[in-house]
């Protein structure tokens, strides 16, 4: 459950390097999420030069971590490949989160950043990495290690909310 209940979006990084094998176990992790009929509609683009780091960190009005984060993974979906309309959205998200809790699970740090369903976002991105029309920017997630510290939050566990065969 510690890997649920303290893993917390970071803003500041360390300027060390990510090895490209902890990417590479991020982004199995998150080929490994559930999707709809095991469409597995995802793709990533893996950025770690600094331009364009910058760059992302101007396109997104909360992506100013990425001034100082070594890696961003841009998660997109190829709409080609979903079970049906919208679907790749539940199965980005899997995706997203599976590397959020591996990440955690390596001691890297890591921020999800929502790009779809607003539409300016998702269009700058698109644009900005020149995306064949079928392709959609789902999220981008800043990558590194922690620079901060972030304690395990209040109890979330509100049993109020949890209702048993009817509402």
């Amino acid at each position: 459950m510690n890997v649920f209940l303290d893993r917390r979006s970071i803003h500041s990084y360390k300027a060390d390097e990510v090895p490209e094998e902890l990417i590479n176990k991020l982004l199995e992790a998150a080929m490994y999420a559930p999707s709809a009929r095991n469409c597995q509609p995802w793709h990533f683009i893996v950025c770690d030069q600094r331009n364009i780091l910058l760059d992302l960190s101007e396109l997104h009005p909360y992506a100013k971590m990425l001034k100082e984060a070594p890696v961003c993974i841009v998660v997109c979906a190829d709409k080609r490949l979903q079970a049906g309309p919208y679907y790749y959205l539940e199965d980005c998200a899997a995706a997203t989160q599976n590397i959020l809790l591996c990440a955690h699970e390596l001691g890297l740090g890591t921020c999800w950043m929502g790009v779809t369903p607003v539409k300016e976002r998702m269009e700058a991105i698109k644009e900005y990495f020149k995306l064949p029309e079928e392709i959609e920017v789902f999220s981008l997630i800043a990558v590194g290690w922690p620079n901060e510290q972030k304690e395990r939050p209040n109890d979330r566990f509100k049993p109020e909310r949890i209702h048993k065969n009817a509402w």
